[in-house]
């Protein structure tokens, strides 16, 4: 079987999918699989065994299976899924209508509200300081009118966030008016629309959802972030972050936790694989789903494999079960 394995690509978290992409070309089983590397660079162009390719339809279509460990825009947002499905190349993870709703925090959000999950409360906004308000009416504001409003329905702190961007690039902790401001102005370099959520004080946890029609939970990660929250900073380049499997939490909250991934997943329509990530309030214990993603880390350090490895799935094992999610969907 030809196994196309796509990383780098042209979002913010290309480094990330450089570093996934080759943790899964060293753990599939050559002697099971014919590995074909397929690289993208910043500028989008295509290369094949170091080799830039001249004809990116024409190679697509000798794989049996793609798997694009690509994250962030044009990886993960639903459009490589939309050429290998044109292409009818059977491809490992989500499809395109659910890769695009949950790379996009604020439309995730809706689909979430619909399927009476608890979230974070969040305001809207796009550049130029446009808010969105329940009616989707464009509302332009100043910036005091801005600090005014998260400071009535928000309160500070509050997490500032590009609603199309992931590995937490982009993404501030604003402690007042001032902050928010700037907060707003980085996101803004990411996306043009603008996520400001209320900050909920309390562990931050994740669970993997693998599986198509009758998709499974695993257990519960924690994670023990080195900095104020799990920044990119955090996550890639300070050893003192660490990650906890099983959560520290009574057996009850897991489950808990482990269903409320499975009714995301399903309820955003997704297929093969996501990563859930929750936080756990700290005073009342309420589980606040924060996000989903479609083609989480398979890095060294990732919660995702490393999830099912605890649950007993080796990360060989993981990959060839996520081929073959991805063959019987495509059939």
């Amino acid at each position: 079987m030809k196994i196309g394995v796509i990383y780098g690509g042209m979002s913010s978290e290309h480094e990330v999918s450089i570093m996934s992409g080759k943790n899964v070309l060293d753990n599939l089983n050559n002697k099971k699989y014919d590995i074909y590397p397929i690289f993208i660079d910043k500028q989008g162009k295509w290369y094949i065994n170091n080799k830039e390719i001249k004809n990116i339809v024409e190679e697509l279509k000798k794989m049996d299976v793609v798997f694009p460990v690509l994250h962030g825009l044009y990886g993960e947002d639903g459009t490589i899924q939309g050429m290998l499905e044109l292409l009818k190349i059977p491809y490992v993870g989500c499809d395109v209508l659910s890769s695009s709703i949950c790379m996009d925090k604020v439309y995730t959000k809706c689909i979430l509200e619909k399927a009476d999950i608890r979230q974070a409360k969040y305001i809207y906004i796009k550049n130029e300081n446009i808010y969105i308000n329940e009616e989707f009416e464009e509302i332009k504001l100043e910036n005091d009118e801005i600090v005014k409003m998260v400071q009535e329905k928000l309160n500070f702190p509050v997490f500032v966030k590009p609603s199309n961007s992931g590995s937490s690039v982009g993404v501030t902790k604003a402690e007042n008016g001032p902050e928010l401001i700037s907060a707003i102005e980085e996101a803004s370099i990411y996306d043009k629309k603008v996520l400001i959520e209320e900050a909920i004080e309390g562990k931050e946890v994740e669970c993997a959802v693998l599986g198509n029609d009758a998709p499974e939970a695993s257990t519960v990660g924690e994670i023990l972030a080195a900095d104020k929250f799990y920044s990119y900073d955090a996550k890639y380049n300070n050893a003192e972050s660490k990650t906890k499997i099983p959560a520290d939490l009574s057996e009850d909250k897991i489950n808990e936790i482990r269903r409320l991934a499975v009714k995301a997943f399903k309820a955003t329509d997704c297929k093969g694989l996501a990563r859930v990530d929750f936080f756990v309030q700290k005073d009342t214990q309420n589980v606040y789903l924060n996000e989903l993603n479609t083609m989480p880390g398979f890095t060294e350090i990732s919660m995702y494999p490393k999830l099912w490895c605890y649950m007993g799935l080796k990360y060989s094992e993981l990959l060839d079960k996520l081929i073959d999610l991805a063959i019987k969907r495509g059939n």
